[in-house]
């Protein structure tokens, strides 16, 4: 079965709502094998959908549209669809006494217009509205399967699972499902990843590997096929594996982690306390942190010590390191990480040292970066970076770099604390 969804709204044209309905089809389609291959958005316009309509029927036997049921003129979904399969409308009894009742429960005068939500496309499979009032409808046409829902998300949704998707499973002739696998992979580009991967890529049939890169990030999603669970988690594992051992040093978590996600499931798993010390960040990596309800089991505090006044006076760094070596360098970012995990009494501490922009520091050029980590009873490692981007994302980039940091050190083995 192969499916194409058409919203119908001039708000989603204007930019005023989003489309989250076509992502939650496409995720519910996705899991039952059927394919999605085209999303389309049309404004509540008669021609236009009557376009839309034909070039689907066109490509797709399965076709879903969302919105334009309601009660005022410019709702033309249903009436449009029964137009182009030369279908009349008909008032469902059912549906009219689930509005009138639905008034009734709110107190509420049922205008005359309300009554045209009850209007449905003869012969087609009414699907009950359980938290709204304009029903959805279901049919079939010359082998193309037509299935009418109701904008707004909260009434979609059950309907589309407690209705629509019975519908669609009952004429489906078998039982393939679609499972997928998120890899997310840190300070690696995209174009590296591809290149390591690209004959995986290439060749791939079923599993099936898709790309996305993000801010710093890239995902891969592995898709597959098959008639049981089983056999299609050994699939995926044996794609994995074969990716992992070409990229796993850059690999730190699957589907919808982040970076901070695994970082505190770390520190909580080891009861770990973490104290940070930052300079060119002013505070960046901290208010990552503390975005998440419950750091404050992990996270004793931090210092923004942004002059080097500061760094000499409250993080103790000695004014010789700074007079020789500068703020910006491996060794002051050591001192600032040990002495700010030994004032705030953490297990770890955490440094940024670096050049943010817009223009150099100490000779360094913009995007010079360090970021120190040390552990009680290990030894103080310094990662040097060159980061790009703008003030903004080099800090930005910075503090996600410093989760990163973390894990690789923690993962390393041998500095458990």
């Amino acid at each position: 079965m192969n499916a194409e969804i058409i919203a119908i709204g001039s708000e989603l044209l204007l930019g005023q709502i989003s489309n989250t309905n076509a992502q939650f089809l496409s995720k519910q389609l996705a899991n039952y094998g059927v394919n999605v291959y085209y999303h389309n958005v049309v404004g509540d316009n008669r021609i236009r959908l009557t376009e839309a309509i034909t070039h689907a029927q066109e490509r797709s036997n399965l076709i879903i549209f969302t919105g334009g049921l309601g009660p005022t003129k410019d709702d033309l979904t249903k009436e449009t669809i029964a137009s182009v399969l030369g279908r009349p409308l008909v008032s469902d009894d059912e549906a009219l006494d689930r509005i009138e009742a639905y008034f009734q429960r709110r107190n509420r005068v049922m205008t005359e217009n309300n009554r045209k939500q009850a209007i449905v496309i003869e012969g087609s499979n009414v699907l009950a509205n359980d938290h709204g009032m304009a029903p959805g409808m279901a049919l079939k046409e010359k082998n193309i399967y037509y299935i009418l829902l109701p904008g707004p998300p909260k009434e979609m949704e059950p309907m589309f699972i407690n209705y629509g998707l019975p519908f669609i499973l009952s004429h489906l002739e078998g039982t393939t499902q679609i499972t997928s696998r998120v890899l997310n992979f840190f300070d690696i580009g995209e174009s590296q990843l591809e290149t390591e991967l690209l004959d995986l890529i290439e060749t791939q049939t079923n599993p099936t590997i898709a790309p996305l890169a993000k801010d710093g990030e890239v995902t891969l999603r592995l898709t597959v096929k098959h008639e049981s669970r089983q056999a299609g988690n050994k699939l995926l594992d044996d794609l994995e594996q074969q990716i992992l051992k070409r990229v796993g040093s850059f690999f730190y978590g699957y589907d919808n982690t982040s970076l901070i996600n695994e970082t505190l499931a770390v520190l909580r798993k080891r009861n770990i306390t973490i104290a940070s010390a930052e300079s060119y960040t002013g505070g960046a990596f901290s208010a990552l942190l503390t975005e998440k309800a419950g750091v404050s089991s992990v996270y004793k505090g931090g210092i923004v010590c942004y002059s080097n006044d500061v760094k000499r006076s409250l993080l103790h760094v000695p004014n010789d390191v700074i007079e020789k070596y500068g703020a910006v360098s491996s060794e002051c970012a050591k001192h600032l990480a040990e002495n700010v995990r030994e004032i705030l009494h953490a297990d770890v501490g955490i440094s940024f040292t670096g050049v943010a922009g817009p223009t150099k520091l100490e000779g360094k050029e913009i995007g010079t970066v360090y970021i120190a980590v040390s552990i009680l009873g290990a030894e103080t490692q310094v990662y040097p970076l060159k980061l790009a981007g703008t003030r903004e994302q080099i800090q930005s980039r910075s503090a996600k770099h410093g989760l990163y940091c973390l894990l690789k050190q923690f993962n390393k083995g041998g500095n458990k604390i």
